[in-house]
């Protein structure tokens, strides 16, 4: 017999921790997907997991059922998405040129590590292609790069976005429009 979402809520409100496990094991795929596609870190997105579900632990007692458990959950997931972003504004970008030896009188490069054939030049390509869309993406404000990776990579409609978001489906449309032109605009001299 299939449980659903609110009656395992209810358990879990009750101390149940098999049902509050239950509620973890069904929404932890979407929970972690939309922290990686926000974060591109696989770190930071288990950071941002693991932030999730202490908040929901920590408020599931207050939880009223004015929405479903999953729009509940991923607002708290936008929210602590936003919020670290915030605090880590600074995008961390390897060099191939980092000095990773030094050996007596001679330093070794990243690149020097790095074979050079047609393979390795095109996965440096697409490799660098994605770095630009990342580096686009990343230059967006938090609630435009939210709705655009919900809605683009994470495949969530405009309806249920707002709901996450806690705006309006207008608002959406419009950090929607205005990250697709500033993603436009950051990549048309790279993308040709």
């Amino acid at each position: 017999m299939i449980v659903n979402d609110s009656e395992l809520v209810k358990k879990a409100q009750q101390g149940d921790m098999h049902s509050f496990e239950e509620l973890l094991h069904r929404h932890d795929k979407t929970v972690l997907n939309i922290a990686a596609s926000f974060r591109y870190s696989e770190e930071d997105a288990r950071d941002i997991y693991q932030e999730v579900f202490m908040r929901v632990y920590r408020g599931l007692k207050k939880f009223r059922f004015d929405s479903e458990f999953s729009t509940w959950l991923y607002r708290i997931t936008t929210n602590v998405c936003i919020s670290f972003h915030r605090k880590m504004k600074k995008h961390y970008a390897d060099s191939l040129d980092r000095e990773i030896s030094y050996d007596g009188d001679e330093s070794i490069r990243f690149s020097d590590t790095v074979k050079s054939d047609d393979s390795t030049d095109a996965k440096a390509v697409g490799s660098d292609l994605s770095s630009h869309i990342n580096f686009a993406l990343n230059k967006l404000p938090p609630q435009q790069k939210m709705a655009f990776t919900l809605k683009y990579m994470n495949g969530f409609k405009i309806r249920e976005i707002a709901e996450m978001m806690e705006c309006n489906e207008g608002t959406v449309k419009r950090y929607l429009f205005t990250a697709v032109n500033k993603m436009r605009n950051n990549l048309k001299y790279i993308i040709k």
